[in-house]
């Protein structure tokens, strides 16, 4: 029987033909009848595929022959099925694109890569060495969430910063205000799903005079392989896939709070107002309930 599974993967490095790296990753992909998003770009690839095992690990070898994404880190979990086909039921369609960022902060300008990675980032953390980091440093070490602040809703480290951010591109104007220059003198820890985000968003700290940065290598995903739900992670991890989230044990805390019926709950959803877009956690039996911008107000405390 096919086994689904989900690779995350990413590789700062510069490339000089994205446009062929973007056709080989394409035709690789429908080759091997895989699903998912790539992104392209000068600076490097980013990406989460779905798709059977045998064909997965036929795309690592492939991918990893091309000296540049050699030592990618590619981060393996469970997918939801396949279809008949064979082809994973947590993605649409195969999407690769070339863009100006392979993550979208928009400042493209100010990301430096060499054949190295990003240049000059925060200092990287194992999740080992986070613990180490925080035992001696202890309450003045700040977790910096470098997500959207709807993904910390349902996951997040225990007394994190949650930036009000709705996309990535919210952290540039938020960094620039100075709302949290009052960090600059601590230690500062970002994080992110599985470390790319924090890739450029502890550069743009960096640069912008915040003195003792760091980012957990591998993200949430690598911590929560080692860690698990007993450490210092609380709640449950958002992806950008049909799955919605996903657990690392048994006994994951449920943090989020429905906004419909303020229940404890894992889960997010579109709001079915037809002209908003907006996502927002939102419990099974309150899915009809529109977000908060558009729930009439006697809806939203059913």
């Amino acid at each position: 029987m096919a086994t689904p599974k989900i690779v995350l993967f990413y590789a700062f490095t510069p490339l000089a033909d994205p446009e062929a790296i973007r056709v080989w990753q394409r035709d690789l992909g429908e080759a091997l009848g895989l699903r998912g998003r790539l992104l392209i770009s000068s600076h490097g690839v980013n990406g989460t595929l779905g798709g059977d095992l045998p064909a997965l690990k036929k795309w690592a070898r492939s991918f990893r022959s091309y000296a540049p994404f050699r030592d990618t880190d590619i981060k393996w979990s469970e997918g939801t099925g396949l279809d008949e086909a064979g082809r994973s039921l947590d993605f649409p369609k195969l999407s690769v694109k070339v863009r100006d960022e392979i993550v979208s902060f928009g400042a493209p300008d100010e990301l430096r890569v060499d054949a190295h990675g990003v240049v000059g980032g925060g200092a990287r953390l194992t999740p080992d060495e986070l613990h180490a980091l925080v035992a001696e440093r202890g309450d003045e070490v700040v977790f910096f969430d470098g997500r959207n602040a709807l993904e910390a809703e349902i996951g997040r480290f225990r007394g994190a910063v949650v930036p009000d951010t709705e996309t990535t591109r919210d952290f540039v104007r938020l960094l620039d205000s100075g709302v949290y220059d009052d960090l600059k003198g601590k230690p500062v820890v970002t994080y992110c799903t599985g470390g790319i985000r924090c890739e450029v968003l502890s550069s743009l700290m960096v640069s912008r005079g915040f003195g003792e940065v760091y980012q957990l290598e591998g993200g949430i995903v690598r911590y929560g392989e080692t860690y698990g739900d007993d450490g210092l992670w609380d709640g449950s991890l958002y992806v950008f896939d049909g799955r919605g989230s996903v657990d690392f044990s048994d006994h994951a805390r449920v943090i989020g709070v429905c906004a419909g019926c303020g229940a404890a709950t894992k889960r997010t959803a579109n709001c079915p107002d037809p002209s908003c877009r907006a996502q927002f956690v939102v419990c099974a039996d309150c899915d009809a309930v529109a977000c908060p911008t558009h729930a009439e107000p006697s809806a939203a405390h059913l």
